[in-house]
């Protein structure tokens, strides 16, 4: 078990947080969550000790190891493959090092052989003889094939090197386990194999996740991080947002009687309670939400922009004609005779190994660059919004205010009017006045939203917008986009965004284009077939 006692974290008269006791228990996995700067990396590292509390102190059962998933991709390079994941397991790494240098001796002597024998009893107490063998299955299971385990991390590529180091927190069953991110540049079957294993998982883990997918699939509880304190709650991320939003619901209704409250969240609880999987951790999970009272579900104090898209007019059945669209960018041929149609209320994401792909088509659908052969054609019908990866262009002007930015693009001009949208948006107040200098890249990316509501265009073209965005963000943006009654071009990493929005799949290939009609979850199974 690990647990926090009155701890305290301050940055001069900032205090990050404040008098948190809490306690991680065995055989739950805790799903952190917080808006953007709340502190959840912050706060795995000070667990880890790695960062110093101001105050208050951490408590880990005696005996108990602790393994964190390290995010230093170069700090192992002239390290084996192999033996970088057994380094996970420090005590074991270090017998297996000092056994191997005492062998080797040329004068080994018989102190040396006493040694080598308590060495020896060591290493069997830590499975040492499984060693390789468990590494190379965590390994192979993460899609480091057996032909790399024996080079060095230096001569991998950095999406296999975050597998590599997955694979050492991972290693040697550590008792507390803490993940940062653990699905970022994993691929589809790397992140199936971490949810098996962390389903399977008996000890204690704490993760930190803007993927919610992964979140629902792994997590019994959720520790919410607000007002410099944290709070954990019994489900998963979807448990948690929608008992919260439910009970805000009821409290905001003043005339609701307390009786019709009640029944009101027991159908919920019961609900979630029914529909959790037969894995271990949702077995578990399940046995939780039914003894689950009515008083433990809280409504949220976090804060959710409003997100809403209302096309002007609707478009006809004919909404974009692709044929043979060609690119070569830096001598490398990105699009090849890319051809496809969509119709009216298609909402497709498109996908493949190449994410230059995917954004040199959508820069070229919006004009901002040119084929090299190939042609297409919105339907007359049809009005564009844009959100571009990269949208350093639009904020180039550093001494506008955001009432004064976003003005820019609405046909009301009106300083109220553009408040009170900023202030949806979560711009209330002076920082509506905030200049684009200083705004972070979450708060560029819910300008950008704005934007694209102001223009009530009837095709929304997104690529990456849930990047830089909180969870509270993500889901908005993700409800929105569901609502939305128009069509959807869009790229996403985030699994739940995309299987809950997309009605298709295109993948850009090195060939043109795989466009079978599937929903993700049926492309997802092609992938792993």
């Amino acid at each position: 078990m690990i647990s926090t006692d009155n701890l305290g974290l301050s940055f001069g008269s900032n205090k990050l947080f404040e008098e948190v006791s809490i306690k991680f228990l065995p055989g739950n996995c805790y799903g952190m969550i917080g808006a953007n700067g709340a502190g959840k990396t912050t706060f795995l590292k000070i667990l880890s000790g790695e960062i110093a509390p101001t105050s208050g102190s951490v408590n880990i059962t005696p005996g108990e190891r602790l393994a964190i998933l390290k995010q230093n991709q170069f700090e192992f390079d002239d390290v084996p493959v192999l033996k970088t994941v057994i380094m996970g397991q420090a005590e074991l790494a270090k017998v297996i090092d000092e056994k191997t240098k005492l062998y080797e001796k040329p004068d080994f002597s018989e102190a040396d052989g006493v040694r080598a024998g308590e060495l020896e009893g060591l290493f069997a107490e830590m499975n040492g003889w499984e060693a390789e063998s468990d590494a190379g299955k965590m390994l192979e299971g993460l899609g480091i094939k057996t032909e790399f385990h024996e080079l060095l991390m230096r001569e991998l590529k950095p999406s296999q090197k975050v597998k590599v180091l997955l694979a050492q927190a991972l290693f040697g069953n550590p008792d507390i386990l803490l993940l940062d991110e653990p699905t970022n540049h994993l691929d589809v079957a790397a992140i199936r194999w971490l949810e098996e294993f962390l389903l399977n998982y008996e000890k204690t883990v704490i993760v930190v996740s803007h993927d919610r997918h992964f979140l629902n699939q792994v997590c019994t509880h959720m520790a919410d991080i607000d007002f410099g304190n944290i709070k954990i709650y019994t489900g998963n991320y979807d448990f948690w947002y929608e008992s919260s939003q439910l009970a805000l619901k009821l409290q905001q209704d003043q005339n609701k009687k307390v009786t019709e409250k009640a029944e009101e969240l027991k159908a919920f609880i019961a609900r979630f309670s029914a529909n959790a999987s037969k894995s271990t951790q949702a077995t578990s999970r399940r046995k939780q939400l039914a003894k689950l009272s009515i008083e433990e579900i809280q409504p949220s104090t976090r804060r959710y922009p409003f997100v809403g898209f209302k096309p002007e007019r609707e478009a006809g059945d004919q909404l974009l004609r692709v044929e043979g669209l060609t690119k070569t960018i830096d001598g490398v041929k990105v699009l090849n005779n890319v051809t496809f149609n969509i119709f009216k209320n298609d909402k497709v994401v498109f996908v493949g190994d190449n994410e230059t792909a995917n954004t040199t088509l959508f820069k070229i659908l919006m004009g901002e660059l040119k084929p090299d052969s190939g042609k297409f054609t919105w339907g007359v019908t049809t009005s564009q919004a844009y959100f571009p990866k990269d949208n350093a262009e639009l904020f180039k002007d550093p001494d506008l205010n955001l009432v004064d930015w976003l003005r820019q693009y609405s046909k009301e001009k009106s300083e109220n009017f553009i408040r009170g949208f900023l202030g949806r948006m979560l711009f209330s107040g002076d920082e509506a006045l905030k200049q684009t200098r200083v705004l972070s890249g979450g708060e560029k990316v819910r300008c950008m939203l704005s934007k694209m509501m102001l223009s009530s265009a009837n095709v929304l073209i997104l690529d990456g917008p849930t990047n830089h965005l909180d969870l509270e963000s993500i889901t908005a943006v993700n409800n929105g986009l569901t609502k939305f009654p128009g069509t959807v071009l869009f790229t996403s990493h985030d699994r739940q965004f995309i299987e809950t929005i997309a009605t298709r799949v295109i993948e850009l290939t090195p060939n043109g284009q795989k466009d079978d009609g599937l929903k993700y979850e049926e492309y997802l199974q092609t992938l792993l077939k």
